[in-house]
C-alpha cells in the first residue's frame, strides 16, 4: 500500500493532521446521507480536480462501503456533465489499476 499523502503533513504538524483527519470524518460520516453516496461524490470532486489519487482512495473507500462499479463509474459520469471530459481522463488513470 503507497504511503498516506499526508505523511509529511502529520511530521510537520501533527495537531493540524488531526485536524484535516477529524474534518474529513465529520464529512464523511453516516448520517441523512449514508458514507458510500458521500464517498461517491467526493470521488466525482476529485475527478473533476484532477486528483488522480483521491480518486484511487475514494473507489477503493466506496467500494469498501458497498459500492458497485456500476455505481463508481455513474458517479464519474455525474462528474463529466458537470465539469468536463477531464474528469474522465483522471478517472480512467485510477481506475486502470483498481479494474
Amino acid at each position: 500500500m503507497p504511503e498516506h499523502p499526508l505523511k509529511i503533513i502529520d511530521q510537520l504538524d501533527p495537531e493540524f493532521a488531526k485536524l484535516v483527519e477529524n474534518t474529513r470524518e465529520f464529512a464523511l460520516s453516516e448520517g441523512a446521507i449514508p458514507r458510500k453516496y458521500k464517498l461517491l461524490i467526493a470521488l466525482a470532486l476529485d475527478a473533476s480536480h484532477g486528483a488522480e489519487d483521491g480518486v484511487k482512495s475514494l473507489t477503493h473507500a466506496a467500494m469498501q462501503e458497498g459500492a458497485t462499479k456500476k455505481e463508481i463509474i455513474e458517479a464519474i459520469r455525474v462528474a463529466q456533465y458537470v465539469c468536463g471530459v477531464g474528469s474522465v481522463y483522471t478517472s480512467a488513470r485510477a481506475l486502470k489499476e483498481i479494474f
